[in-house]
């Protein structure tokens, strides 16, 4: 009788098991029908995009919704409407709460899935990225780089709940923020194979805009004035770096006048990838801005390259180790 309960109790720890490896995060999906977005096409009947929108024709971009530590969060997806199953991308947003939010309509301070995933997803990607808590239609409450962390590591499980994803060829793309939450992000798991950072911030001590300091750090990071120093080195990857993992490729690509996040960011963030012996390509764009719109072409080139490189050719790592040139 002992050795039948015994065996009762390994079976329900299995099944249990099985049951939390399978859970779903994914809580609802919405196929965006661009028939209601008359603004992307030339024409009255709605049948040929704008060149600025052609890329969409390739593929289909969904609006999804998953859980993360209890809070509704918003994502969007951009899939190859051709058949087979394609690296994946997961890009992370810029900004803070609903400045920079991803939104289907282009609109000052918000970054438009319409026109930027397509055109990444039509390169034989799926790409998906998310509004950490507190931002656009998420619940919860935005920490610049302290709980929403969770938002990101949360939405890798949900690139498994997508048919087309191949979820062990993962790739990463940060912009300026969403740079940060990629380095908070590379220590946190081995799911990711390469990853590019734009215009990402790399020291948060060093504080250039004071009203960030006013209007951001001291209203969403929890017990701002009484842990400053902490708290922004925890979110400054100059401090972690030789946590950062040394098989993860890294491509930073900033401007040279970006007065948001200067590029001395970028260069200091090399300088320790250096010491760490850890693989990176460093440009900075002479007379270019926070978003390299100056070299709008060759910036796409050089990100669509890296993930091209290390995602679909599975290049080696490159070797870091110090040789003599002889």
């Amino acid at each position: 009788m002992k050795q039948f309960l015994f065996l009762l109790l390994i079976i329900s720890q299995i099944s249990t098991c099985h049951a939390q490896e399978t859970e779903s995060r994914l809580i609802e999906e919405r196929l965006i029908d661009w028939q209601d977005y008359p603004r992307f096409f030339e024409d009255a009947e709605k049948t040929t995009f704008l060149d600025t929108y052609k890329p969409i024709a390739n593929v289909d971009v969904y609006e999804l919704f998953y859980e993360s530590d209890g809070h509704k969060i918003q994502a969007f997806a951009a899939v190859p409407k051709a058949e087979g199953t394609y690296p994946v991308i997961i890009f992370n947003r810029g900004g803070n709460r609903d400045l920079g939010a991803l939104q289907v309509l282009p609109k000052k301070g918000s970054y438009s899935v319409a026109y930027n995933f397509p055109r990444l997803a039509q390169e034989g990607f799926v790409v998906i990225g998310c509004n950490y808590r507190g931002g656009g239609k998420s619940e919860g409450q935005d920490e610049f780089g302290g709980a929403d962390v969770n938002d990101v590591l949360n939405l890798i499980e949900v690139v498994e709940e997508i048919p087309k994803a191949d979820a062990n060829n993962i790739g990463m793309y940060g912009f300026s923020r969403g740079g940060m939450m990629t380095y908070l992000t590379l220590p946190k798991t081995d799911r990711i194979k390469a990853a590019v950072i734009v215009g990402g911030p790399t020291d948060k001590t060093i504080i250039d805009r004071p009203n960030m300091e006013t209007m951001v750090y001291s209203e969403l990071i929890p017990d701002y004035w009484n842990q400053k120093e902490e708290e922004l080195k925890k979110r400054s990857a100059v401090y972690f770096a030789d946590r950062l993992p040394r098989d993860v490729p890294i491509l930073l690509l900033h401007g040279n006048i970006d007065w948001r996040v200067k590029s001395t960011h970028a260069l200091n963030m090399a300088l320790e990838f250096e010491k760490y012996r850890i693989p990176y390509r460093l440009k900075i764009f002479e007379g270019a801005g926070h978003t390299i719109r100056e070299f709008q072409v060759e910036k796409e080139q050089e990100i669509v390259s890296w993930f091209n490189r290390f995602l679909k050719q599975n290049e080696a790592i490159p070797n870091m180790q110090l040789k003599d040139s002889k």
